[in-house]
């Protein structure tokens, strides 16, 4: 398919890049911006789904650099946390490489609504006490399941993902939430690459529009990084809960 790209067409790309690698590397829902925004400019939903996960990658190692040049990232926690979302990576990108985009838009609704409930009534679930000690995913094996099905859904839409993935990561696993955050970026970059390949070897990424979009994606995870450790817990915990919110209702009216 032909498509045009206008200045008016890459500064949008570039601005939704920069404001949705700030929010995902923060907490989670950027691709909300995203995917319409590219399909605004004519792409297929499917199209759109895997050209949003060259944006994804890039700001996913972006954040996860900085986090780890900070010494917030958990290194000795990421090979156990990557095996259940990568292997849930894999089956949601070759279900999404095959289905309708509109198929898991329940799904990611009823997940940001009850991340969104569950901060309400038990916000510790989601933002654990200053000086909790994170607990080990051998120690807590069932904390692997929500990472699975964190990946099966990341690989599916990506949409609303980070929040799944922050609810297994505080909530099971206890981290705070600038560390959740560090781990988190690891774990889209990675089942981001491995849905990217599935696309891409389907024909399913149009690359010029991705590496703008990664460009400014690059740039908002950077400052993202800066912010979130330079501010309090409970301000992280209040605006996730701001963007879980604004989440759900452009699950609603998109």
């Amino acid at each position: 398919m032909e498509y045009e790209l206008s200045i008016v067409m890459v500064s949008l790309l570039f601005l939704v890049g920069v404001i949705s690698g700030f929010i995902n590397t923060l907490a989670g829902g950027g691709s909300m911006l995203t995917l319409p925004a590219m399909m605004m400019m004519g792409m297929p939903a499917d199209v759109a789904n895997g050209t949003n996960r060259v944006g994804v990658l890039v700001q996913s190692l972006t954040g996860a650099k900085g986090f780890n040049d900070q010494d917030r990232l958990d290194r000795s926690a990421i090979l156990p946390v990557l095996v259940p979302t990568i292997l849930g990576a894999l089956v949601g990108s070759l279900l999404a490489s095959y289905m309708p985009v509109w198929v898991l838009e329940p799904v990611l609704l009823v997940s940001m609504v009850s991340v969104a409930l569950i901060m309400v009534v038990r916000p510790d679930t989601v933002a654990p006490p200053e000086g909790t000690e994170p607990v080990r995913l051998q120690d807590n094996p069932a904390a692997g399941i929500p990472l699975f099905m964190a990946g099966v859904y990341g690989g599916f839409v990506q949409a609303g993902v980070g929040f799944i993935l922050i609810t297994a990561l505080a909530g099971a696993l206890r981290y705070d939430l600038v560390r959740t955050n560090a781990l988190k970026t690891v774990c889209t970059g990675i089942f981001s690459a491995v849905a990217l390949a599935v696309f891409a070897l389907r024909g399913q990424v149009w690359w010029i529009p991705g590496f703008i979009l990664a460009f400014g994606s690059m740039l908002g995870a950077m400052g993202s990084v800066r912010f979130a450790i330079n501010v309090s817990q409970n301000t992280l915990k209040w605006m996730l809960f701001v963007m879980v919110t604004a989440s759900c209702v452009g699950a609603i009216l998109i």
